[in-house]
Order: structure tokens, then C-alpha cells, then sequence
């Protein structure tokens, strides 16, 4: 046995993040394993000390467990999503895997590359809006910067409504 691997995914809850995250544990993850569920906001306005802190190093890594507590996200300021604890904790126990998350605050490019340093992760798995033309030109891309400044492996998973007829 190898060890087990460390991979990330990064959720912004939209569906297609949402559909990365089954991607990864359907194709990724092995008994033992560490899924790290990175989600990216927008740097506070917030004057809180603890909240400047956050700007440099993200969130403590926080457990499941306590990911699903309502007052441990409002602390951090993200919303309770049902569908992806629903699909972490079937992960969890099925797959025999570790499930941390880490919130990072800037802009998400950066900081998803920041994160694969820090958490010394094996890989990572990202949704993609499916921006095209102007929009991507004007908005860029952030799967088209990480997969090009990335040290690891990224894959990026479409959502598989987006271009149904």
C-alpha cells in the first residue's frame, strides 16, 4: 500500500462544484484517503481580528463533524449545504475516508493554488461554469488558471446539464 492519498476539491456550491465533488469521491477516493473540501469567498470587509487572520491563513481545518454544525459555518459565514454534507457523509462512511474542510478568503485562483501547497495535496477536482467567449475573456477563467499554474493534477468536471438540448 502506497498511503493514502490527499486530494481536494474545490466547492463553491453551484451544481457543477457539486458534481466535481461526486466525481472525486466516485473516481478518487479509496479507504483512508483525505478529501479536503476548499471553498473560496471574497476577502471580509470585516473588521474582527480573527476574520484579518483569516485573509492570510483560511479557516483551521475543520472536521465533518463539525462542518455539518450550522453555528460552526456561521462562524466562517458560509451557508449550511445539505446536498454536499449529504455527500460527504455517505463518502465518509462508505469510502472509509477523512473528509476536513478549509475556507480560504481572496480571490480563488490564487488561493486554490495556495492551498494545494499548504494542505501538500495529490490532486485536485474542480467544477466549471462553462463561461465561454466574452465572458471568459473579460472574467476569466479560475479552472484555466489552476490547471496551468497547478504542481499537481486537476481535473475539471462539467456540469453535464450545461449543454443539453
Amino acid at each position: 500500500m502506497t498511503g493514502a492519498k490527499k486530494f481536494g476539491v474545490a466547492i463553491d456550491f453551484s451544481k457543477s462544484s457539486k458534481c466535481a465533488l461526486q466525481w472525486a469521491i466516485d473516481n478518487l477516493a479509496d479507504k483512508g484517503d483525505i478529501l479536503y473540501i476548499i471553498h473560496v469567498k471574497p476577502p471580509s470587509r470585516d473588521n474582527e481580528s480573527r476574520h484579518a487572520l483569516w485573509v492570510k491563513t483560511g479557516s483551521p481545518l475543520i472536521p465533518l463533524v463539525e462542518f455539518r454544525e450550522p453555528e460552526v459555518m456561521k462562524k466562517y459565514k458560509v451557508k449550511t449545504d445539505i446536498e454536499v454534507l449529504d455527500m460527504c457523509d455517505t463518502a465518509s462512511r462508505q469510502k472509509q475516508i477523512t473528509i476536513v474542510a478549509k475556507i480560504l478568503w481572496g480571490d480563488a485562483r490564487e488561493k486554490l493554488i495556495e492551498a494545494i501547497e499548504e494542505l501538500h495535496l495529490d490532486a485536485l477536482v474542480m467544477g466549471s461554469r462553462g463561461l465561454s467567449g466574452l465572458k471568459r475573456i473579460i472574467m476569466g477563467s479560475v479552472a484555466n488558471y489552476v490547471m496551468t499554474n497547478a504542481t499537481i493534477p486537476v481535473t475539471v468536471v462539467k456540469d453535464t446539464g450545461l449543454h443539453k438540448a
